[in-house]
């Protein structure tokens, strides 16, 4: 059986990641098994998640896929790199995965190759340390870096999102590996509708704006349920910020650089989260990493939080041909597989400290809707099983 590996948020699921699993398995075969490492509750955006992680399962099976593996937030709620490196790692300690598939805004594989050894070379990292000594952004830092050496069209994949994290992929792929950059259709990243396409940015947005049969169009099916949003959860991010000691805030990942003291201020002096993340950014600190900064500190974790590599895989959902891919895990999977709650618990070391850490942020995760959840869920919730169309439910 051929197993290929997607990672993701699914934040909502909906056409174009059926449009990916669709192509990669035209590309790889029919029998083709598709595991997806996707992020829990907080996403690489610095927020939650549009709505629970079992919810976007279930959405992603019936979308085609076989086997949903959870990217633990250490990982999921990160820069581009580390979010790579992470979900990369988790379809690695499978042990199963051979094949890489992630969507792609060119398309373009030996593109995206030659511009990951670039960040890979000796070359690239003297010639970032001499752009990062003019106090630019770092991002803006990599491109220039990348441009000097590959011109301008080798590096214009670094300003293109999915491109710039393929290239992170590509960086992080073991060694024997395959890979494949699904070319994107439609919509492009927060941009408008296209082609019976809409991008998972424009459809958070009317979601949360209740604009529920809008969003539908662009869905692989009817939503279902409650829709979390940031803004059930502001004073509890205001009050954090504005009880934390700097030394607290210091010990938060991509903190440096004083971005610390600034974001402290920026919570004492804001009424609202949009508010402090525009107090906080400046031409050096990108929007996208106060917003991932303020969501550790609503979260309470550090940068000490993350392991060197994850300490257990957890299943969030399968088939029946994702059942037959957990047998094989069983046998090649390089640490413990969570199939139950229960199991869990009877982790130690990272292993334990990590599970712990994902229960707290999914109580904290249950707050972000109008009506919060009871704590407790994290142990109480198991997988989803897909057996056929229509048939699901816990095991």
């Amino acid at each position: 059986m051929n197993v290929a590996g997607i990672i993701a948020e699914y934040n909502p699921f909906h056409r174009g990641h059926a449009w990916q699993i669709d192509e990669t398995r035209r590309a790889l075969g029919a029998d083709t098994a598709v595991v997806c490492a996707m992020s829990g509750h907080w996403v690489q955006r610095g927020e939650c998640a549009v709505t629970d992680k079992w919810t976007r399962a279930a959405m992603a099976l019936r979308g085609g896929a076989d086997l949903i593996l959870e990217l633990p937030t250490p990982w999921a709620c990160a820069s581009a790199e580390t979010f790579a490196r992470g979900g990369v790692g988790v379809l690695a300690a499978a042990g199963v995965v051979d094949t890489l598939s992630f969507g792609s805004e060119s398309g373009d594989l030996e593109g995206l190759r030659r511009a990951a050894a670039c960040l890979d070379s000796a070359d690239y990292r003297a010639a970032l340390r001499g752009f990062l000594d003019r106090g630019l952004p770092f991002a803006l830092c990599r491109h220039r870096a990348a441009e000097a050496l590959l011109g301008a069209a080798g590096a214009a994949c670094l300003e293109r999102p999915n491109d710039n994290l393929g290239v992170e992929y590509l960086r992080a792929l073991p060694q024997g590996w395959r890979a494949l950059a699904v070319k994107r259709v439609g919509a492009r990243h927060d941009g408008a509708p296209e082609e019976g396409f809409a991008s998972a940015s424009t459809l958070r947005v009317w979601l949360r704006q209740g604009k529920i049969t809008r969003a539908e169009a662009y869905l692989t099916e009817p939503w279902q349920g409650d829709v979390a949003s940031m803004e059930w959860c502001e004073r509890w991010a205001l009050a954090r910020l504005r009880t934390m000691s700097l030394e607290e805030a210091e010990a938060l990942p991509d903190s440096g650089e004083g971005l610390a003291a600034r974001l402290l201020e920026a919570g004492r002096r804001a009424t609202c989260l949009e508010e402090v993340y525009d107090l906080a950014k400046t031409k050096r600190y990108a929007h996208a990493r106060v917003r991932r900064l303020t969501a550790w500190a609503m979260l309470g974790l550090t940068a000490a939080d993350r392991p060197p590599e994850v300490p257990y895989l957890k299943v969030l959902g399968f088939t029946g041909r994702g059942r037959e891919v957990l047998r094989e895990m069983d046998r090649r999977a390089k640490v413990p597989v969570i199939t139950k709650p229960a199991h869990a618990k009877a982790l130690a070391g990272a292993g334990a400290a990590l599970a712990g850490l994902e229960a707290r942020c999914t109580d904290l995760y249950g707050l972000c809707f109008a009506d919060a959840w009871a704590g407790g869920k994290e142990w109480t919730t198991g997988p989803v099983y897909r057996k056929d169309a229509g048939e699901e439910g816990p095991i």
